[in-house]
């Protein structure tokens, strides 16, 4: 597991332990008790870290490498899952994927930015930044969702929206634009769940959604770090600064009500306990669509509406 920088010392304690668990003495040290008290103090430091964490550490946490991607949730939590593929436009993008399938037995369609595992699938699904047909596939799906009657979960997780000239002459920014249009006007109940990083519009395009979810140590913002510090500052070098300015913490974006409910992380992040988190993320979103279901497709137009028109006019302490 890849090492954050501020996990050094936990990272340490963590080696003893394995060292001590393939260690054989022949019973003249008690080695349980030794890893029970090594144990107890990587739970402590862990607390006295993740409990305190900077924007900048957390824009870290969002990125790792291990934390379960779009397709580790969509196989734990989704029965007969079949992926549709294309835009019926130009091509299919991977960075994109999208399906019917049932969650609790509700049959729904999912969409969600898939980041990749390794050098392979990472570049098979473009380190999840989508290009213009991946979001037109989203919107064919939501049409799809739409005429069936069938709620949509999407899961957010991209840097952003494929920056490439390929991209902008494609019609990005149009494609993004109309997505958003799309989850505003759909009938059906939409469930967004911050999964990682929510970057820019690439996040929002199927993020506006009645419910937002967020783990507790995920991000979401109009920009990177490092892109607002380039701006801002003409260097790179200042994105912590530029994390903290930018507010995107799941704690800020709650207090700001761009946000409906954070969920709490395992202990030490999302990638300590995979399974642990997706359960979790399952919960919640179970929750959500048990609650939207009790409204007729008028209420949740009038209700999503007025959630969008009133973001930005809530007070912060």
């Amino acid at each position: 597991m890849q090492v954050l920088d501020f996990e050094q010392s936990i990272s340490e304690l963590e080696t003893k332990i394995e060292e001590l668990r393939h260690l054989s003495d022949g019973g003249r040290v008690n080695i349980a008790d030794e890893i029970a008290k090594l144990q107890v103090k990587v739970e402590k430091q862990l607390h006295q870290v993740y409990d305190k964490l900077t924007p900048a550490q957390k824009v870290q946490v969002a990125r790792h490498p291990d934390r379960p991607h779009c397709l580790d949730y969509i196989k734990a939590l989704v029965e007969d899952f079949t992926p549709l593929a294309g835009d019926r436009l130009f091509a299919d993008d991977q960075a994109i994927i999208g399906g019917l399938g049932r969650f609790s037995g509700q049959p729904c369609v999912i969409i969600g930015q898939e980041r990749g595992h390794d050098t392979e699938s990472r570049i098979k699904h473009n380190f999840g930044m989508a290009k213009p047909e991946g979001y037109r596939k989203a919107q064919r799906l939501m049409d799809m969702a739409n005429r069936f009657r069938l709620p949509v979960i999407t899961l957010v997780d991209t840097a952003g929206a494929f920056p490439g000239v390929d991209a902008e002459a494609r019609g990005q920014a149009e494609a993004i634009a109309r997505s958003i249009e799309k989850c505003l006007n759909i009938n059906v109940p939409l469930i967004a769940c911050v999964i990682g990083e929510g970057g820019s519009g690439g996040a929002i395009a199927i993020a506006a959604g009645d419910r937002v979810l967020m783990l507790e140590h995920a991000i979401y913002s109009v920009i990177s770090p490092e892109g607002c510090a380039s701006i801002l500052w003409r260097s790179a070098s200042q994105a912590a600064d530029a994390a903290a300015a930018l507010r995107l913490t799941a704690q800020d974006l709650e207090q700001l009500g761009i946000i409906d409910q954070i969920i709490p992380e395992p202990l030490g992040g999302a990638h300590r306990n995979r399974e642990e988190m997706i359960a979790r993320v399952g919960n919640a979103i179970g929750e959500a669509l048990e609650e939207l279901s009790r409204y007729d497709a008028k209420t949740l137009l009038n209700n999503r509406r007025e959630k969008y028109l009133a973001m930005g006019k809530k007070s912060v302490s």
